[in-house]
């Protein structure tokens, strides 16, 4: 059976994570505490105590999901073998690192460099983020076209394709919750905003980028030591080149998660395990992909199954 790790995304993260993996393994302390010092704020409390409102924030999220997902990483494998990683937005830094592509070093610092980017943007210019049910990709790709060629500069795009029926999109505050009800009465069965600070994989970060992209430029970046399956491209690459240059277009680019799951399942992968908090992404793989084997390492109890 052909395995996948996948690595959750932002809005997966709670109060408390990490916390029971910390009181059990020594490894997983040895990470945390290393974590602590690199960013030089106490990731660990914020991780363990919250509170939730500061866990919320786009620049301590980020770190504090890719920490959960790399120290679980970690701990599992060499118990478990993998034949290839994908990662849902930021995620994917932490499937790059357990593909061997860079240290959990520079990821660390590079995931909260782009934490502290997202924030910063979402406060230079004011932006947001919408689910949208039930409305095939094809009609909400054109009304975003359309809306955005009549916005006198304010944009409204596809940001993440997270399962069949489920299209996430994303731009410029006002006029994009003002625009929500036009996807409504285009077939949606439900539009409903999302809890974000700004307009994540969308031109608005345009700034953002920039910054990062000299930043990942500084990282070394070796080949993935197995196939990586990229949200931008929703194909599996290995060349550290590559890797890095859809890193730097993943940022304003539409998260293809879709179509990257249905790519996998394609090339062999029948068995999907969520390395990191929560469950989103094994119900996103159970909505599109039929008959799969589904798991998820988030706790202590998780990782001691697989020990």
């Amino acid at each position: 059976m052909n395995t996948a790790l996948i690595f959750s995304g932002q809005g997966s993260q709670y109060v408390g994570m990490l916390k029971d993996i910390a009181i059990k393994f020594d490894v997983a302390n040895n990470l945390i505490a290393k974590a602590d010092a690199i960013l030089g704020f106490p990731m660990s409390s914020i991780c363990f105590e919250g509170p939730a409102e500061t866990l919320k924030e786009t620049r301590f999220t980020q770190p504090a999901l890719f920490l959960h997902s790399a120290v679980i990483t970690e701990l599992i494998k060499k118990k478990i073998n993998f034949d290839a990683v994908a990662g849902h937005s930021v995620g994917e830094y932490a499937a790059l690192f357990a593909a061997g592509v860079f240290s959990f070093e520079d990821a660390l610092g590079l995931v909260a460099y782009r934490g502290e980017l997202m924030f910063r943007a979402g406060e230079i210019a004011p932006g947001t983020m919408f689910a949208v049910i039930n409305l095939a990709d094809e009609k909400v790709e054109s009304l975003c076209a359309e809306l955005t060629e009549k916005g006198n500069g304010n944009v409204i795009v596809p940001a993440n394709y997270n399962c069949p029926g489920q299209l996430v999109i994303s731009g410029s505050a006002q006029y994009l919750r003002e625009s929500a009800p036009l996807f409504k009465e285009a077939g949606a069965r439900m539009v409903m905003e999302l809890h974000v600070s700004g307009a994540f994989h969308s031109p608005l970060l345009q700034p953002a980028k920039e910054k990062l992209a000299e930043k990942i430029m500084q990282i070394n970046f070796s080949d993935a030591r197995i196939p990586v399956y990229s949200n931008v491209y929703a194909k599996p690459i290995v060349n550290a080149g590559e890797i890095r240059e859809a890193l730097i277009r993943q940022l304003m680019s539409p998260v293809k998660w879709t179509q990257s799951l249905f790519e996998m399942n394609n090339n062999g992968i029948t068995r999907f395990i969520e390395v990191g908090p929560g469950n989103v992404l094994q119900g996103l793989v159970k909505r599109t992909l039929k008959d799969m084997e589904v798991l998820g390492i988030d706790k202590a109890d998780d990782i001691e199954k697989f020990l």
